[in-house]
C-alpha cells in the first residue's frame, strides 16, 4: 500500500520561534508547511481471546502528516525512547518546532508513534504486567537535562544546550517532566513495538525508521523483518552497548542488538550459538572496551542491504559506547556511518538532542544523509 492521505487536506502548519538553525533547511524566513492531508490510527493490536475477545494487547498509536508537495520522498517513521511518548518529536518543552515540523518543511511525510502502552497507546495492567519503575526526577536530570552538574561519565562535563537550567522547578524541565512515562518490560516491548512496526509498514509502504535510545532495537528488528519496506535507518543513540549493558553482569540484548531473534547467517536457533569475547583494553579514552562476536562472525544479511546512520552526540552517556554497536554491525556485514555531531562542528548535546536548543541544525543533518542516499 502507498502512503495514507485521507484527511484534512490544506492544512498550513505555521512555524515560530525557530532558534539557532542557520542551514538552507529551516530557517525563520523559510515559508510555512501546507499539509496536504493528516490523521491518526491505531496498528498491532490483537485481542486476547478470538473466541471471547476481553482485551486488547499491542496497540500503537500513530500520528501522520503528509505536506503538500512531498511528491517521491521516503516517509519517515519517528519511535520515541524508554520513559518517552511521541513528543519526543512533535515539539520542545519550550515550545519550539521538534524533529518532525523539520522533516516537514524538507518535504518528508512524517509518522510519530506512541509504542504499546505509551501516551495515546493505552496501558493495560492484565495484558503487560506491572509497569517499570516511575520516573525519576533526579535521574532524569542527571542522564538528560543537567548530566554536567553529576558529571557522571567522562563526556558529561560538556553538556551545554539544554533549553534552561535542567532542573526541576525550571519550567522547560517541568514540561519535559510532565510528558514522562513508566511502560512495560524491555522484552515485552521489543515484542509488541516490532509487531507494531512490521503492520504499520504492511499498511503504508515503504519508510525510513528513525529511532531513539530504546527504541534502537525496534528498529533492527523491524528492518530485518521487512528488509524490503525498510528504505534506511536512522539509528539515535540506539540502545546499547552490544549484549550488556554497562552496569550489567547478564546479558541484556542476546543478539547483540536486540532482545528477539535476528536472521544471522549461519542461522542462529539459540543465542548461546552467538560467541563473543571482549575487547581487552579501549579503543581510547572516555570509551568502553566493546564485547564482539568471535570470528568468524555470523552475518546479517537483511540488514546489510538497507543504509544505516547513527548518530551520537557529545556529551551523552552513549559517547562512552554507541561505536560498539557500529562496530557490531560491521562485524556482521552491515555496512553503516556512525557520525559524532561534534565531527560536524555540533557540540554540547545531549540524549536528548532532539529538544535541545540546536535540535534544527541537527535535524538537518539528518535530512541532508538522506537526500544523499536520494530518499
Amino acid at each position: 500500500m502507498g502512503i495514507l492521505r485521507p484527511v484534512c487536506t490544506g492544512v498550513i502548519l505555521a512555524l515560530a520561534l525557530i532558534s539557532r538553525v542557520d542551514t538552507s533547511l529551516a530557517t525563520d524566513s523559510s515559508p510555512n508547511i501546507v499539509i496536504q492531508s493528516q490523521g491518526a490510527f491505531f496498528v498491532g493490536g490483537v485481542y486476547d481471546n478470538q473466541t471471547n475477545p476481553n482485551l486488547m494487547l499491542g496497540q500503537m498509536y500513530v500520528r501522520f502528516q503528509i505536506p503538500q508537495g512531498s511528491g517521491n520522498k521516503t516517509p519517515i517513521v519517528m519511535i520515541h525512547g524508554g520513559g518517552q511518548q511521541n513528543t519526543s518529536f512533535t515539539g520542545t518543552p519550550d515550545d519550539r518546532p521538534g524533529w518532525a515540523d523539520y522533516f516537514l518543511r524538507a518535504g518528508y511525510p512524517v509518522y510519530v508513534v506512541d509504542q504499546p502502552g505509551r501516551g495515546r497507546a493505552p496501558y493495560n495492567n492484565a495484558a503487560y504486567g506491572a509497569r517499570t519503575a516511575p520516573p525519576n526526577v533526579i535521574n532524569i536530570e542527571n542522564q538528560f537535562t543537567a548530566p554536567e552538574r553529576a558529571n557522571l561519565w567522562p563526556q558529561a562535563h560538556l553538556h551545554s544546550q539544554w533549553p534552561g537550567t535542567g532542573v526541576h522547578g525550571d519550567p522547560v524541565f517541568d514540561q519535559f517532566f510532565a510528558s514522562q512515562f513508566s511502560g512495560m518490560a524491555a522484552l515485552p516491548q521489543e515484542n509488541f513495538t516490532t509487531k507494531a512496526l512490521v503492520d504499520l509498514l504492511d499498511k503504508i509502504g515503504t519508510a525510513v525508521l528513525l529511532t531513539h535510545s530504546q527504541s534502537g532495537p525496534h528498529g533492527w528488528t523491524t528492518a530485518d523483518a521487512r528488509p524490503n519496506l525498510v528504505k534506511a535507518v536512522i539509528a539515535v543513540e540506539p540502545n546499547g552497548p552490544p549484549f550488556y549493558n554497562e552496569t550489567n553482569t547478564n546479558v541484556d540484548r542476546p543478539y547483540g542488538i536486540s532482545r528477539i531473534p535476528l536472521t544471522f547467517s549461519p542461522a542462529v536457533t539459540d543465542p548461546s550459538q552467538i560467541s563473543i569475547v571482549q575487547q581487552s583494553a579501549p579503543e581510547g579514552p572516555g570509551l568502553s572496551a566493546c564485547w564482539r562476536q568471535t570470528d568468524p562472525a555470523r552475518q546479517l544479511p537483511n540488514l546489510a542491504k538497507i543504509p544505516i546512520l547513527i548518530v551520537t552526540s557529545e556529551a551523552s552517556f552513549r559517547a562512552q559506547y554507541d561505536h560498539c554497536t557500529s562496530e557490531f554491525l560491521t562485524q556482521a556485514g552491515v555496512k553503516n556511518e556512525h557520525l559524532r555531531l561534534e565531527t560536524v562542528g555540533i557540540h554540547g548535546n545531549g540524549h536528548m538532542m532532539m529538544l535541545e536548543k540546536n535540535n534544527g541544525d541537527i535535524a538537518n543533518v539528518l535530512i541532508n544523509w538522506l537526500q544523499k542516499q536520494k530518499l
